[in-house]
């Protein structure tokens, strides 16, 4: 697929501002999975500092926001595969988030599938997963938005499925003219709501995450059940729900 050419100059041209809340999930024992290793809160607190020493160092901007923000930028070993907006190697990170939760469940849930996708043996999880969902405030002059003219008109190649070179050259762009970041459609939401795709720190407007919300995640043979307690949400996916042909060899009937 040949990528659209854009310039550094010409991408300035089309810098709008960006404000508002994006969404972002995680697994939930990003911090309980040390307590089960110690005897008190002190203890873990030791662990925790002692686990922070051996990660790479937080760029210097970054060192302000709560470690649930920064994570994304912080490391400098080889990013394995390429995303959407970051290539593999030794690259700069990209803070991935959607503008509404249900968007950020669709992200979480569809990559689950994938990881099940590619291992066909493995049996579905006995249990649904605990997800901790949370906000971080965006605010930037310098954000392009890819669903508006005249960057829409490349709509095909900002939404391919699997193919993210076109994304990938657009973001070498976009650092090399100083944006911060990038406003998308989520190709996974099935409504096609809006993802945000921060290139820097300097995007957000508060320091700390803004909510939280408990999600679990259940996998099954019918395909993806989401449940939040509070406040009180609850979405499916079936086995229609994503169209990417990695899913499309997806066994479904599996052992639990």
């Amino acid at each position: 697929m040949s990528s659209p050419i854009w310039t550094p100059a010409a991408l300035s041209s089309e810098a709008i501002h960006l404000e508002g809340k994006c969404w972002r999930m995680v697994e939930a024992q990003h911090r309980i999975s040390t307590l089960k290793l110690v005897d008190s809160l002190d203890e873990q607190a030791l662990l925790e500092d002692l686990i922070e020493e051996t990660k790479p160092a937080i760029p210097a901007e970054c060192r302000h926001l709560d470690y649930l923000l920064a994570t994304p930028f912080r490391y400098g070993s080889p990013y394995p595969f390429g995303s959407r907006f970051r290539r593999a190697g030794r690259t700069k990170g990209v803070y991935y988030a959607a503008e509404n939760v249900v968007t950020a469940v669709a992200e979480m849930a569809f990559y689950r599938l994938l990881f099940f996708a590619e291992s066909p043996d493995t049996p579905w999880p006995k249990d649904a997963a605990e997800y901790t969902a949370f906000s971080a405030a965006i605010r930037t002059d310098k954000a392009v938005d890819l669903t508006r003219p005249p960057l829409d008109r490349d709509a095909a190649k900002w939404t391919h499925p699997t193919d993210y070179e076109a994304c990938q050259q657009l973001a070498d762009t976009a650092r090399e003219a100083e944006m911060e970041a990038i406003r998308y459609i989520s190709v996974r939401d099935p409504q096609r709501r809006a993802n945000v795709a921060a290139l820097s720190c300097r995007a957000f407007a508060k320091p700390r995450p803004l909510d939280r919300q408990t999600w679990r995640i259940r996998l099954s043979a019918s395909g993806v059940q989401a449940l939040c307690e509070f406040p009180e949400k609850r979405i499916g996916f079936d086995r229609t729900s994503f169209d990417d042909p990695r899913l499309k060899s997806l066994r479904w009937d599996r052992k639990r």
